[in-house]
């Protein structure tokens, strides 16, 4: 594939319409409070310059043979994976990477290429420009969060905002449904597929969510951030919001946004409220409306 030289962030992975001799300042993502700039400062790269030395990896799902991983090794900037779900009424891909390579399009072509991208947050919006041309299908983001873009759109038709209030659905193939949740950013996304729910930084996984049965109480499973590596924790008033957004949504899976995040239990939608109530209680809340919340 062709790769375009523009500068890529190396500490969030964005890529911006610019001249790579002559990128950007300031990364406006890693500016941002939910974010940082690492103590090295401010450094750019391409993707021509990354695939010298960077390469995607992929493993399919040991419960779900429809659902594939796909990252970047040695890590690249924040690390995330992104997914392929092989649906019956075509591939979604659920996330992003920001290294795209002509072996990457090759296995998800043999797959039957991408019939839409939902992506769940700015931090995770990196080349989606690249991997809209490579597969020409159209890329879900949320209304609430396009300022965020780092890249115009190649065509008008080419970005698709999911607007409307929170717990706004957007029905994005037959049987996927992208949820605005808010809370990491106002306009952030799960996915919704079958009994699965695909959360990425909006619902975090924390290691206690592994311990196997029987759990001790109060034992937590995920947090909720409004920044994850900077750990500031989100108010019970979005913390209710994200479960207004997904309460109607049955799910025995949840996906997280890094390898390992993987997590199965018939009670596990019974557990992220529970975490919810943990979370709030932790910040000094006795009495909320989350609180009385149930299943």
């Amino acid at each position: 594939m062709p790769t375009r030289m523009l500068p890529i962030c190396t500490a969030c992975g964005s890529q911006f319409d610019a001249e790579a001799l002559s990128p950007p300042e300031h990364c406006k993502i890693c500016d941002d409070p939910r974010q940082f700039v690492p103590p090295s400062g401010q450094s750019w790269t391409t993707l021509s310059a990354l695939k010298e030395n960077h390469e995607n990896k992929w493993q399919q799902d040991s419960v779900d043979a429809r659902v594939w991983s796909i990252w970047t090794e040695p890590k690249f900037a924040i690390g995330q994976r992104c997914f392929l779900l092989e649906t019956e009424a075509g591939n979604v891909l659920w996330d992003m990477i920001t290294l795209l390579d002509d072996e990457t399009i090759e296995f998800i072509n043999a797959k039957g290429g991408i019939k839409a991208i939902v992506i769940s947050h700015p931090h995770y919006y990196t080349t989606y420009v690249d991997w809209a041309q490579a597969f020409n299908c159209p890329v879900y983001v949320s209304k609430d969060d396009q300022e965020w873009l780092c890249q115009k759109p190649p065509t008008p038709q080419t970005l698709r905002l999911i607007d409307g209030p929170a717990a706004a659905g957007e029905k994005v193939l037959a049987g996927v449904t992208a949820i605005k949740t808010g809370g990491h950013f106002p306009g952030s996304l799960v996915l919704h597929w079958g009994r699965k729910l695909f959360i990425a930084d909006t619902i975090v996984t924390v290691p206690s969510a592994y311990t196997p049965h029987p759990r001790p109480p109060g034992q937590t499973s995920y947090s909720f951030q409004w920044s994850v590596p900077n750990m500031i924790p989100l108010p019970p008033s979005e913390i209710l919001k994200i479960w207004r957004a997904i309460e109607h949504f049955e799910f025995d899976t949840t996906h997280g946004a890094f390898g390992g995040m993987d997590v199965r239990d018939k009670y596990l939608k019974k557990r992220l409220l529970e975490s919810m109530k943990i979370q709030t209680r932790g910040e000094g809340w006795e009495q909320h409306e989350i609180l009385g919340q149930v299943i």
